[in-house]
This record gives structure tokens, sequence and C-alpha cells, in this order.
């Protein structure tokens, strides 16, 4: 019986930390939308899975001597509440999760005339290839490069962001885990992810599709500056 308390008390324990544990601060709206969502569909899930094994475990624990099993009786009210009960969470799981799904930080869907509408906005062409990255500015002409960790773009802080998504030869994937930016790569074919970074400093991606022998050496960097450092970078990248 100590055991079994001591399992008890620790998986509730383990709860409870997951529940009130502060979450680590987005690094962009795209991020704190999917971090958002996946708190409230967690809590949510938490005190349904502590149902479920509760009922479980006390009917092993009761039953477990019972030589002379009897068929459940029929209860319509219960199984009218559960099953309403059930209804009610898928639809508040799908409302959350199109809200979030729909928003344009999450899922662009808009057309070419709504990329970068305003004078401050960052288009950034990102075209895969086996095994690397082609970054560039297009309104800026602009061309990055580089070698080992892949390239490194630089975009401003605060302000929103365009990724032109495209392949040249098989399927890749973009993928900036931290900033929430994930869209595959395929062949005549261009995605677009929007965000806006909220924190400096440097995010690594990578492609998340499996690509072929180098796919692990396909990595670029995110770096996220104020407005000031950006506009100087791009002026050093024309002078070059």
């Amino acid at each position: 019986m100590n055991a079994r308390r001591l399992a008890a008390a620790s998986a509730v324990a383990a709860v409870l930390v997951t529940l009130l544990a502060d979450p680590v601060a987005a690094q962009s709206v795209s991020a704190e939308l999917i971090n958002g969502l996946n708190q409230e569909l967690l809590i949510i899930a938490v005190p349904i899975t502590l149902l479920v094994e509760g009922i479980l475990l006390y009917a092993v624990i009761k039953f477990k001597g019972n030589d002379d099993p009897k068929p459940t009786k029929e209860n319509r009210r219960l199984e009218i509440t559960w099953t309403v009960a059930t209804a009610v969470i898928l639809l508040f799981v799908g409302v959350a999760s199109y809200g979030v799904m729909a928003d344009e930080n999450v899922e662009f869907t808009g057309g070419e005339e709504e990329v970068a509408p305003d004078e401050n906005d960052v288009l950034i062409q990102a075209q895969a290839y086996q095994w690397g990255w082609d970054m560039s500015y297009p309104n800026e002409n602009v061309t990055v490069s580089g070698a080992g960790q892949g390239p490194t773009v630089v975009v401003p802080a605060n302000q929103d962001i365009y990724v032109n998504v495209s392949s040249r030869d098989v399927i890749h994937g973009f993928h900036v885990p931290e900033l929430g930016m994930k869209s595959d790569a395929i062949p005549d074919q261009t995605n677009y992810i929007k965000t806006n970074a909220s924190e400096t400093g440097s995010y690594q991606g990578y492609c998340s599709e499996y690509c072929g022998v180098a796919h692990s050496q396909m990595y670029f960097t995110v770096e996220v500056v104020d407005q000031a450092e950006y506009d100087e970078w791009i002026a050093e990248q024309r002078g070059s």
C-alpha cells in the first residue's frame, strides 16, 4: 500500500509541477500562439488522464480477487453524461486549435499581394537544395551564404517577417523551432511563412525532411537584431 501511495503522490506531484511551471518566454508571435495552444490542451488533457487512470486503478484494485464477475448494468444518465462531456471537450479543442492554425502567423495563406505589404516588412527567399540553402532578400538585392553551419539571415525584432520557402530538387523542410516557423520546401511550389520575432538572439534552423545522405548538414541561422543594427547590416551587405 505504501508503494501505491508513493506512486500516486509522485504522479500528482509531476502533474502539479507541469501545470504550475512557468513556460519559457516565446521568442516570436508564432511560438507564442503555438505554446499557448499547447498549454490549453495540457490543462484539458491532464485531468482527463488522471480521471481515467484513477478509475482504472480503482477497478483493478477493487475487483482483482473477483472470481465471479458480473456484467455492468446499463446506466443511461452516465452514458449521456460522458457523451455530452466528450462532445464539449472536442468542441473546445477544435475551436482552440482552429483559432491558432488559422492565424496567418502560424499558417500564412495570403496571396502574393499580401506578402510584405508595409515598407519595413522583411521578405526572405529560402530555396533548399541537396544539401544546403540559398538565402536572399529580393527587395534589398542581398544574398547570403555560409559554410559549416550554413547561411545566417539577419532580421529585425518586432517587425513582420515573410519567408518564401521553395526547393530546387527534392522535398526539404524549413524549420526554426524556437521561432515557431516550419514549412515544407516542395519543388515547383512556393510556401510562405510569416512571423514577428520579439526576442533578439541567434536561432538555429535546419531541414526537417530527410532528403538524402547529407541531410544532417542542412543548417542555417536566424539572427534577430534591433532595427538599427539590421539597417546597418543591410547597408554593409549592399556595399560588399
